[in-house]
């Protein structure tokens, strides 16, 4: 267990586990999945923040609200791909790093991109890298 506040890259790396739950739930569960979701979390984190809780809440409701916005974005750059055929790892790790592109200006565009392709290492394909970082390389 661990015993203090999440990282910047646990915190991301946390809602894109969130994030990657609403391609397989209605609209309608998803806050119930968020629920479950943040129970997991803290079972796993002896002490954890409510700054974190709201910070990881309040990021995935944000990109949820966004993401016919995000997804057009996408489309729009991603010559050739279609959100609705991408893999959905990948597109949860796209559609997090988008939104921190377009909406979070404390953030710096390749911090996001860095951060998007080491979640695509960690839980992508062997292609996933790649692909990531071609498509974020186009909202750089």
């Amino acid at each position: 267990k661990v015993e203090n506040c999440m990282t910047r890259r646990e915190l991301r790396e946390n809602v894109f586990k969130m994030l990657f739950r609403v391609e397989f739930h209605e609209t309608e569960a998803l806050p119930e999945q968020l629920q479950l979701f943040v129970e997991e979390l803290e079972a796993s984190y002896e002490k954890t923040d409510k700054k974190d809780w709201d910070y990881l809440t309040g990021k995935y409701q944000d990109i949820c609200a966004h993401i016919p916005e995000l997804d057009a974005a996408i489309n729009e750059k991603a010559s050739g791909w279609k959100t609705t055929r991408m893999a959905k790892v990948d597109l949860a790790i796209i559609r997090l790093a988008v939104y921190e592109i377009q909406f979070e200006e404390d953030i710096p565009t390749a911090v996001s991109i860095n951060e998007a392709v080491e979640l695509a290492k960690k839980y992508g394909t062997d292609d996933s890298a790649s692909f990531v970082n071609g498509i974020l390389a186009k909202f750089a």
